[in-house]
């Protein structure tokens, strides 16, 4: 038990708010001026019918007893902030969700029951971390840059004729930045084919987005489109340089200096009647999606896949952005010093002993982080909602595996590529269970 009733209070009030990402988004419609008074009042007698403890109990009702409040700015903002944290909207919000005044955004989305610690100890006994599917009471999966769907067609044929026969639904979204429309991208678009054969397919509550921002689900939240939460979150292939640097770590100026040195000098430009991103690279002119160098970093990635997903599984991590994403993952802020690029020079002497394992970690092979150094428990104060100020996610169990593929697990065409790829350095795939 924490000796403190209202850091306590604090503590689950903002791991409520960070794991409601539907109900935290509707929030914001119950502090307008036409609805506050309602959610105020609202809130008031939720608070005196609640079993809290006293001091707790006894300090909200304090801040929402008076009738005179118009808006949020009238409210004590000083008294809000020592019950749950947050500045005075986000304290409100946060409240709001914790009291269940919003209505659960995805509510026809079933949700996975199971503990984080019934799930730590599953994952822990599975080599595959899919193989969760068969186990959890609710077999659901959201991918996340889903490109041409090989790894969503993997999937449903290695657990969806069995899931059907026990009569178990699989939930699996699938979403994707790509324009269907546009012609670049290549062979990353989703073939006709298999996207028909997968809308199809019995026994699979199955939908793709495409043409969409992974960090602008708002408006599938709001329609119910996406469930709240999956059993499993996954990504293949995080994009480089998306999210090959983290701008908590390295400043805007650096990470262009970077790009134009390691990839080559870009700009804007059009390719046809569609905006284009020209790279030039040696005496080559590439042409990309013009979005290809927004950069959003591991930490926005992981925020996401947190809120997302009982589970989260990075597949076919290349080494850029392991290093970066290993660095969010450790307690010890000398993995992550300022405006330091990680490089093949400096790596060993940033990551010292853990460096040395993970480097001679044979291919197929696995090692659990905390054997290597303590994890990040306690995230920095931020609001709840999306943010690339901090870490908002924490992770109880982080595994880390050597390889791009592994037997009778699934994958992404991308995983598959690099067995053919004899000059690539072998990837990573990260396996973590939220705190």
């Amino acid at each position: 038990m924490n000796p403190d009733p209202l850091a306590e209070f604090r503590r689950v009030v903002s791991h409520r708010a960070r794991r409601s990402p539907g109900q935290w988004e509707a929030s914001k419609k119950l502090i307008e001026r036409t609805t506050l008074p309602s959610t105020l009042a609202r809130l008031h007698q939720t608070i005196r019918e609640k079993d809290l403890p006293a001091s707790v109990k006894e300090s909200l009702l304090r801040l929402f007893e008076s009738h005179t409040v118009r808006s949020v700015q009238d409210l004590d903002g000083e008294g809000l902030k020592s019950v749950t944290g947050f500045p005075p909207a986000k304290a409100l919000r946060a409240l709001t969700v914790f009291f269940e005044l919003v209505r659960e955004s995805g509510a026809k989305w079933p949700q996975s029951r199971m503990s984080s610690a019934e799930i730590e100890k599953a994952i822990c006994s599975l080599k595959n971390p899919f193989d969760l599917l068969h186990r959890a009471d609710v077999a659901s999966l959201l991918d996340i840059g889903a490109g041409d769907l090989s790894f969503a067609e993997e999937l449903v044929d290695l657990y969806g004729s069995a899931l059907m026969q026990q009569n178990r639904q699989f939930i699996l979204h699938c979403l994707d930045r790509l324009d269907p429309r546009s012609r670049l991208g290549g062979p990353l678009h989703a073939k006709p084919e298999r996207l028909r054969r997968l809308q199809q397919e019995p026994g699979l509550s199955f939908s793709f987005y495409s043409n969409q921002n992974m960090f602008e689900l708002g408006h599938l939240d709001e329609q119910e489109l996406l469930a709240p939460r999956y059993t499993i979150a996954t990504c293949w292939a995080p994009a480089t340089p998306t999210f090959a640097y983290e701008p908590t770590r390295l400043s805007q100026a650096l990470i262009k200096q970077e790009l134009e040195r390691t990839k080559g000098v870009f700009r804007r430009t059009r390719f046809g009647k569609e905006p284009a991103l020209e790279v030039q690279h040696g005496d080559r002119a590439l042409l990309f999606p013009l979005w290809k160098f927004e950069i959003a970093g591991p930490v926005a990635l992981l925020n996401l896949l947190a809120r997302r997903g009982a589970v989260c599984v990075l597949g076919s991590v290349d080494t850029q952005v392991f290093w970066e994403l290993l660095a969010q993952l450790l307690e010890d802020p000398r993995y992550r010093p300022q405006d330091e690029p990680f490089s093949a020079v400096n790596l060993p002497k940033i990551f010292g002993k853990v460096y040395d394992v993970l480097a001679d970690l044979p291919v197929g092979e696995s090692v659990d982080l905390a054997d290597l150094g303590a994890l990040r428990h306690q995230p920095p104060p931020s609001a709840p909602s999306p943010s690339l100020d901090g870490l908002n996610g924490t992770f109880r169990y982080v595994r880390i595996s050597r390889g791009a593929t592994f037997p009778g697990t699934p994958a992404s065409s991308t995983a598959r590529k690099f067995s053919s790829m004899i000059e690539e350095v072998p990837p990573w795939m990260v396996t973590l269970v939220q705190a």
